[in-house]
């Protein structure tokens, strides 16, 4: 499956108000390309009603995948997760398990990280994955989700194991 639409949200207060630069955003973009979607990339504070609605916006504009970078840890204004699992119909563990198993290969501190895959109930259903925010990271975790991303979408329309 080619052409599978998708939405970055880059999660980060400095970003949003430009105190610093998006660089992981765009390195996700270019590797969501790599395996098949073409992504829209916006970028929303460390605010859970603002990802939320971000998260809800990217579905409405036709996203069939949405990746967030970043608030995946575990400090105070870590709160990309808690903003994204109330979406989510089910959760797909083994993804965020071989995210952090993969990026504690090279950082120990991945494991405090607090990935989640899932989907979004709908018409259609949505995967959603929380990333970490830096390049790092979302090298990780598109490097596992990537290559998935054409089963995933091609089982939520209903299409047998292959």
């Amino acid at each position: 499956m080619e052409n599978i639409p998708a939405t970055v949200i880059v999660v980060s207060d400095e970003i949003a108000t430009g105190a610093d630069e998006n660089r992981a955003g765009p390195v996700a973009v270019e590797l969501l390309a790599a395996h098949g979607a073409r992504a829209d990339l916006v970028v929303v504070g460390d605010d859970r009603q603002a990802i939320a609605a971000a998260v809800r916006r990217a579905i409405g504009g036709g996203s069939r995948v949405v990746v967030t970078c970043g608030g995946t840890g575990i400090g105070p204004r870590d709160v990309t997760v808690e903003a994204v699992e109330p979406l989510l119909a089910y959760r797909l563990p083994g993804i965020g398990e071989e995210i952090r198993r993969r990026g504690a290969a090279h950082v120990a501190s991945a494991l405090v990280s607090r990935e989640v895959a899932g989907v979004v109930a709908g018409e259609p259903p949505v995967f959603v994955l929380t990333a970490p925010g830096s390049r790092g990271g979302v090298r990780d975790a598109i490097g596992v989700a990537g290559p998935l991303l054409a089963h995933i979408v091609a089982q939520l329309d209903g299409a047998g194991h292959f």
